[in-house]
C-alpha cells in the first residue's frame, strides 16, 4: 500500500478528448488524482461535478485534476457532456492504476463481495511525492477539503 511522502506510481493513460496524460510530464505542477467508481452514478455524477465546480480554484492554485476509473474513453467523454464538467477524465480499463495506487479493493453490497474501485484521493506535490492521501471518500464537502489541502502545499 501507498503511504504519503512515497513517490507517486508514475502512468500514461488515455484521457477522453483523446490525448494521453503521463504524470510524471506534469510536473512542477501539484496533481489531484481522483478514482471514482463508475461514470454517470449519482455520488461519481457529484464528485465530478463538485471538482468541475472548483476547476477554476485548483487552477488558480496552480493544481491539475484529474478523474480516474475503469470506464473507457468514450464513456468517459459521454459522462463530460452530459454534466458538462470541465474536469479530464483518465481511462484505466485494465486497472493497473487502480492496482497501483491500491484502489481496486475487495466491496461488500448487500450480502455481495466483489472487486471495485475505492473512492479515494491523492495529492501529489510538484516533486511528484504523495503529500496527501483520502480513502473511502465521502462526497459532500470532499472537493473543497482537497482544494484547501492544494492552497496549502
Amino acid at each position: 500500500m501507498i503511504d504519503t511522502g512515497q513517490t507517486a506510481p508514475d502512468f500514461t493513460l488515455p484521457q477522453d478528448g483523446g490525448d494521453d496524460i503521463t504524470l510524471s510530464a506534469l510536473r512542477p505542477a501539484p496533481v489531484v488524482l481522483y478514482f471514482y467508481p463508475k461514470d454517470d452514478t449519482s455520488g461519481c455524477t457529484k464528485e465530478a461535478i463538485a471538482f468541475s465546480a472548483l476547476q477554476p480554484e485548483f487552477e488558480a492554485a496552480g493544481a491539475k485534476v484529474f478523474g480516474l476509473s475503469k470506464d473507457t474513453v468514450a464513456k468517459h467523454a459521454k459522462f463530460r457532456t452530459k454534466h458538462e464538467l470541465t474536469v479530464p477524465l483518465l481511462s484505466d480499463e485494465d486497472g493497473t492504476v487502480c492496482e497501483a495506487y491500491g484502489t481496486w479493493v475487495e466491496k461488500k453490497m448487500y450480502g455481495k463481495t466483489y472487486m471495485g474501485i475505492e473512492r479515494s484521493t491523492f495529492l501529489i506535490d510538484g516533486n511528484g511525492q504523495l503529500a496527501r492521501i483520502w480513502r473511502k471518500v465521502k462526497v459532500p464537502g470532499h472537493a473543497e477539503e482537497v482544494l484547501e489541502a492544494v492552497k496549502a502545499l
